[in-house]
């Protein structure tokens, strides 16, 4: 059993749970967005605050920092584009009618996803949206972007993708593969009996895997819509996915992560000791580090399965890891607790809890 793993900063300044983190590219700053309605900056060199991002309405569902940007949505029916020196609101990007539960900031475009059923695509200095992909039956949750350059230049293909392809997956049992440039419904991805909840694109071979709350994990091709795989061996719903090197990684409210050969589908590992569900996942040089219900995070050898530590110090679920490029910490957030915690990484348990709701917020009023 691994060892325990001391906090190195407590970012304590949210008055509410601590919803996403997203870290800059050069690892430098950490944007937070919490249930208080704000959002921060810190620098992960101090933990110091350094801005305050006031504006929204309502709670913060997700966000995303950019070199020069920093990108919040929330629970009242925007998204804002931020100064990430001045903290200054720059852009409001209006026109979903319900919560939006993911931006994704990808090629110079701002894509979103909402309550509303609906994914839309916007100009990031205009603030306009350019499409709205509508055809989803209920919420849409996660998003996922291929650029035309990872797509292939056959003539039957190319103008079809000529903008790229976004991938989306909804609490209505599908996912859907969009045409950026015309907002057409490229392939619906059925098969799921669940919520998709989470998803992941292998760009170079076109391949998006999908995890649902009917417990099993899918692959796609994004181009056919043929289904290609599926993972099966879960005793509950499948919550996050990373893809690394080949091998799927998934978190369950079975309490495990598993790990898979993503070209077969076979499960050549499986990580215990979470006492809930498994909220959280990244890969980190070699070690898997994971976010529960139980408030733990925990250190795993990604090749062995040895538990190498676990971090304790949240009172409620971990939703959110980060791992800064080079340096030797973690970074969690808790969506019940009002701090983020930085962790050392170098040195390298609950009772059940059932999250078939997609998000941890509050529900619409």
């Amino acid at each position: 059993m691994g060892g325990g793993g001391s906090a190195l900063k407590v970012c304590a300044d949210h008055r509410g749970g601590i919803n996403w983190l997203s870290l800059s590219p050069d690892g430098q700053r950490l944007l937070t967005g919490s249930e208080d309605g704000t959002a921060r900056l810190w620098s992960t060199a101090d933990g110091q605050c350094c801005a305050l991002l006031q504006g929204h309405e309502s709670y913060v569902t997700f966000c995303q920092l950019e070199d020069e940007a920093a990108f919040t949505c929330s629970a009242d029916c925007t998204i804002r584009r931020w100064d990430v020196l001045t903290g200054q609101c720059l852009q409001v990007y209006r026109g979903h009618t319900s919560i939006v539960n993911r931006i994704l900031v990808a090629n110079n475009q701002l894509f979103s996803s909402s309550y509303d059923r609906t994914a839309r695509v916007w100009s990031l200095d205009k603030g306009q949206m350019s499409r709205e992909f509508r055809g989803h039956r209920n919420c849409v949750l996660p998003l996922a972007y291929s650029g035309p350059w990872d797509l292939p230049s056959a003539p039957c293909v190319e103008e079809a993708v000529a903008g790229g392809l976004l991938v989306t997956g909804s609490t209505d049992g599908t996912a859907k593969v969009w045409q950026v440039a015309s907002g057409c419904c490229h392939q619906t991805l059925r098969g799921h009996t669940g919520a998709v909840l989470c998803l992941v694109l292998d760009t170079p071979g076109h391949t998006a895997f999908t995890g649902s709350t009917d417990a099993t994990i899918r692959a796609w091709d994004i181009l056919s819509g043929e289904q290609l795989r599926v993972f099966r061996e879960h005793q509950g719903s499948v919550i996050c996915l990373e893809l690394v090197n080949r091998l799927m990684y998934s978190g369950s409210a079975d309490r495990t992560v598993k790990c898979w050969l993503a070209d077969t589908g076979e499960c050549v590992r499986t990580f215990t000791a979470h006492r809930r569900n498994v909220s959280a996942l990244k890969y980190h040089a070699g070690t898997l580090f994971t976010g529960s219900g139980d408030a733990c995070a925990r250190a795993f050898d990604a090749q062995s399965g040895e538990l190498r530590r676990v971090f304790r110090g949240h009172t409620f679920i971990i939703n959110c890891i980060q791992v800064p490029g080079e340096k030797l910490q973690v970074t969690v957030s808790a969506v019940e607790s009002s701090s983020s915690r930085c962790r050392e990484k170098h040195l390298l348990q609950e009772q059940p809890l059932q999250v078939e709701q997609p998000f941890q917020g509050k529900t619409p009023s």
